[in-house]
């Protein structure tokens, strides 16, 4: 048995699940995302198409960052969804719930923090985290 069939994720799909339209898409997506609560199919969700429908959120629907974050972090808890990189995603959305930065310093420093690994970096954004350590080169 092979399992379930799985499926890479765009970032249409997300935004059409979370937007509502188009009408027509949008309730295909709902019955594909009802597919996978019930077990039938995965849907794997990759790091970038989550990056894409951040963005997308804030500049195309005006949705404000916290909103955004929240709103991604709840879809992407639901069941039949397999986000890749899972630590390093969720963590980057809690980041972006509390901080004003940007989405890939979020995600850095999450990897950064479950790694245990400082960040070398001339932004002093990072220095926003706690328990993240930056090194800034010098000559």
């Amino acid at each position: 048995m092979n399992g379930p069939r799985r499926y890479l994720v765009d970032t249409n799909i997300l935004l059409r699940f979370l937007s509502g339209t188009p009408p027509q898409q949008a309730a295909a997506v709902r019955q594909l995302f009802s597919r996978a609560q019930a077990g039938e199919v995965v849907l794997e969700i990759t790091p970038i198409i989550v990056a894409e429908a951040f963005y997308t959120m804030l500049t195309f629907y005006g949705i404000e960052r916290k909103e955004a974050s929240e709103k991604l972090l709840n879809l992407l808890r639901q069941r039949g969804l397999k986000v890749r990189e899972p630590d390093f995603v969720l963590n980057a959305l809690r980041h972006l719930q509390s901080s004003n930065v940007a989405l890939a310093d979020a995600y850095l420093a999450a990897a950064a923090e479950a790694e245990k690994i400082p960040v070398a970096s001339f932004d002093k954004d990072f220095d926003k985290f706690p328990g993240i350590s930056r090194y800034e080169p010098t000559g």
